[in-house]
């Protein structure tokens, strides 16, 4: 009795993930009982807890340097848009190190036992008493031990953040199939509630744990954020039967390296009319892991690396550094086209890089008070972002995205570039609507000095808070998928850490910004920046943000339209029946 091999197939690879990852035991995984949300979910759950203790810290860290060690407004807000730029940027050595080396399972363990000693140091500066800043009472000036102690643990949870955060989140988005139709579909709703889960974080951080640093101590709250810390390891190694694991790859660096010396090599050389005249290896050659992408006429200086000098000798033969392959051009084309895009994010960062720092030192002189007996923590204001990207999140995946797509025919609802340059418009309206507010504040300190602004109720902040959040749905969360998808297959971690390099250098770009704009009013007369926020004009400060973000605005649209995404070619495997059938994946 003959076996039709085609019925085989299909439920074969229904049944099998066949896209070069494992499971823990280094077998082809299972799909019914490895990846998706099942294992999503122990990886948005660590996500949650490690979010908790940053959070926890980092809103709440320009009130204990103005108010614990005494660092004036300019000193302390440059102080946290410094920590948070290092940040920000170490994500590009962890992933890195992930995508070429470790693997992302191992990279996030260790960076989360780096994290975890971090707390553990910073808990002992605030515990044991020869490391406190003070002895009990009123702390004049801190000691130097605790000083350096408090330092080195920010910057020990510095270097854990970097491994973390990049190789968290790519290995969360391995876990879906992208030649697998309802598994891709899911992977698009995995990174809007990714943000949901890293928001419920944050919601609890500048809650909870801003409410004890305020009423109990700071040293009870260090305790309880390494306890979270620690309960994020143990989930995350819970969740290990279930995930599906890819290998390091190698350094991602060197094929584009290869790229830029074949196509310098022979540079003198006639570029070919016809894409087909240009090297590419076959579907069944390919490393695995990888897949091809289609040619594209951008950049054709670069496509003179896939020229065939010698044709007599095999191709596969000869030298790397003078010959690479269409996809290895293409890889380095992306990478050179998100250059643009990454640059004319940072005016989007700068004025999020506000809402930790001036936003948070506005509540300070504002009226917290919701009865007689409570009064809002400072931080904890920045819970209104909090609640508004949960809600907002909720709202994008669950409803404007079905109703997109039935209107656009795109599976994303609207391209990436579209939804990053609509949270660009927000923050734009951010900035206006904080100037407004601000002005109003300084008004009211001018009618009643003595008074100052404790008659204007915090809730004024609210508006400023939920424009932002509505942009970080849209701009932040496109900015995640943006760099996850449009980086070479072997730079996935890397991939992250671009993204988080966007927030990084947004918050030196704004430290610089201060030291300049301060220097340059103080030449004029009397500087933007003062002892403290009364004698300070922060509105003038958010009216040139909001300038300089509505020109960057234009520049972004003028490079968004020109964008090319990634092509991928049609899959090609004996097992490809039971995948969707596309000749290219774009993300227009």
């Amino acid at each position: 009795m003959e076996i039709d091999q085609n019925k085989i197939q299909q439920p074969d690879c229904e049944k099998w993930v066949y896209d070069s990852s494992v499971d823990y035991k280094g077998r082809v995984p299972l799909r019914a009982s490895t990846g998706a949300w099942k294992a999503a979910l122990f990886i948005i759950a660590t996500e949650f807890s490690e979010r908790l203790s940053y959070f926890g810290l980092a809103v709440n860290l320009i009130i204990y340097l103005t108010k614990v060690l005494h660092q004036d407004l300019k000193t302390a807000a440059k102080g946290v848009n410094y920590w948070s730029g290092v940040t920000t940027m170490m994500p590009l050595l962890g992933g890195f190190l992930a995508d070429a080396y470790l693997g992302r399972f191992s990279t996030v363990l260790a960076s989360s036992i780096v994290y975890l000693l971090g707390l553990l140091l910073l808990t002992m500066s605030r515990v044991i008493p020869a490391f406190k800043p003070c002895d009990d009472g009123i702390c004049q000036e801190p000691r130097r031990i605790h000083e350096v102690l408090f330092f080195l643990a920010l910057y020990l949870i510095s270097i854990g953040t970097g491994g973390h955060k990049p190789s968290l989140e790519s290995f969360g988005a391995d876990q879906f199939d992208d030649d697998h139709k309802e598994e891709r579909k899911k992977k698009m709703s995995f990174f809007n509630w990714w943000c949901f889960g890293l928001c419920c974080g944050l919601l609890l951080g500048v809650t909870v744990i801003i409410y004890i640093q305020d009423n109990v101590g700071w040293a009870a709250a260090d305790i309880i954020l390494t306890a979270v810390m620690a309960s994020a390891v143990v989930i995350f190694c819970m969740g290990r039967p279930f995930y599906r694991f890819r290998k390091p790859m190698g350094s991602p660096f060197t094929p584009l390296l290869q790229v830029l010396v074949a196509a310098f090599a022979k540079r003198n050389l006639p570029c070919p009319s016809e894409p087909d005249q240009l090297y590419e290896i076959s579907e069944s050659d390919k490393t695995q892991g990888t897949r091809l992408l289609v040619h594209t006429k951008q950049l054709k200086f670069l496509d003179k690396a896939a020229i065939i000098e010698d044709r007599k000798s095999s191709a596969e033969k000869q030298n790397p550094w003078r010959l690479a392959t269409v996809t290895q051009v293409e890889e380095m084309k992306l990478i050179l086209n998100m250059i643009p895009i990454w640059l004319t994010t940072l005016p989007f960062g700068v004025c999020v890089a506000q809402s930790a720092t001036f936003f948070i030192k506005q509540s300070t002189t504002l009226n917290r008070k919701i009865t007689q007996d409570f009064m809002i923590p400072p931080a904890s204001i920045y819970a209104l972002a909090a609640i508004g990207l949960i809600v907002f999140i909720a709202m994008y995946d669950k409803v404007l995205v079905p109703s997109l797509r039935r209107v656009t025919g795109n599976d994303r609802g609207i391209g990436i570039l579209q939804r990053i340059g609509i949270g660009m418009i927000f923050s734009v309206l951010t900035m206006i609507t904080a100037a407004l507010v601000e002005r109003k504040r300084l008004h009211v300190v001018e009618k009643d000095p003595l008074k100052s602004a404790v008659s204007m109720s915090v809730f004024w902040l609210a508006p400023q808070y939920l424009t932002i959040a509505i942009g970080d749905t849209f701009a932040l969360v496109g900015l995640q998928e943006y760099f996850y998808d449009q980086v070479p297959d072997s730079m996935r971690s890397l991939g992250i850490a671009f993204y988080l390099s966007v927030i990084g250098a947004s918050s030196f770009l704004s430290s610089f910004l201060i030291t300049l704009v301060d220097h340059l009013t103080e030449k004029s007369g009397k500087s933007w920046f003062g002892k403290d926020l009364n004698s300070s004009r922060l509105d003038y400060f958010y009216w040139l943000l909001a300038g300089i973000t509505t020109v960057n605005l234009f520049v972004y649209a003028f490079v968004a339209r020109r964008y090319s995404y990634k092509n991928v070619r049609r899959t090609t495997l004996a097992v490809a029946d039971c995948y969707e059938e596309r000749d290219t994946e774009t993300m227009a």
